[in-house]
């Protein structure tokens, strides 16, 4: 029984294939149930297990109506394996110094322009904002800057 796939899989299977036709998906929630003839919190399991954003996916779901949901499987920039090395050592308390000097660097390694990267300076330094909060910004940063789209 090793080789079977649950039907978990066979759906995540089914919307990865529509993905790599087309970068965004939009389906119906119950049209998908029907046709792999599961609940409609099957779907929502999958989606939300599968479909994660450290997986590199963007999920929108919108109820009544049907209910749809949009997955956009986005692409990583040139810069993946930086970004994310930088990304893994982002400490959860960043202080005020650090933060400037991973600007700096991002400045430096030209994904950022001169004037992105004063005005990330400008909030993120702030002294308004406490360590903690500043480290899950810089984060989201990183994350923001590795997507090969235009924001």
């Amino acid at each position: 029984m090793a080789g079977q796939k649950n039907t978990s899989d066979i759906i995540e299977a089914y919307l990865r294939k529509l993905l790599e036709e087309a970068q965004v998906i939009e389906i119906k929630r119950a049209d998908l149930a029907s046709q792999f003839d599961v609940v409609p919190s099957q779907i929502n399991y999958v989606i939300k297990t599968r479909f994660t954003a450290s997986k590199g996916f963007d999920v929108e779901s919108k109820r009544g109506g049907g209910g749809y949901i949009k997955i956009v499987k986005y692409q990583y920039s040139a810069r993946h394996e930086f970004l994310t090395a930088l990304y893994q050592k982002v400490p959860a308390n960043l202080s005020s110094k650090a933060a400037h000097d991973i600007v700096q660097l991002l400045f430096d390694e030209k994904v950022l322009t001169e004037r992105e990267g004063n005005l990330l300076l400008l909030v993120i330094t702030d002294g308004a904002i406490s360590p903690f909060t500043r480290g899950i910004m810089m984060k989201s940063i990183i994350n923001r800057l590795d997507r090969d789209d235009e924001i």
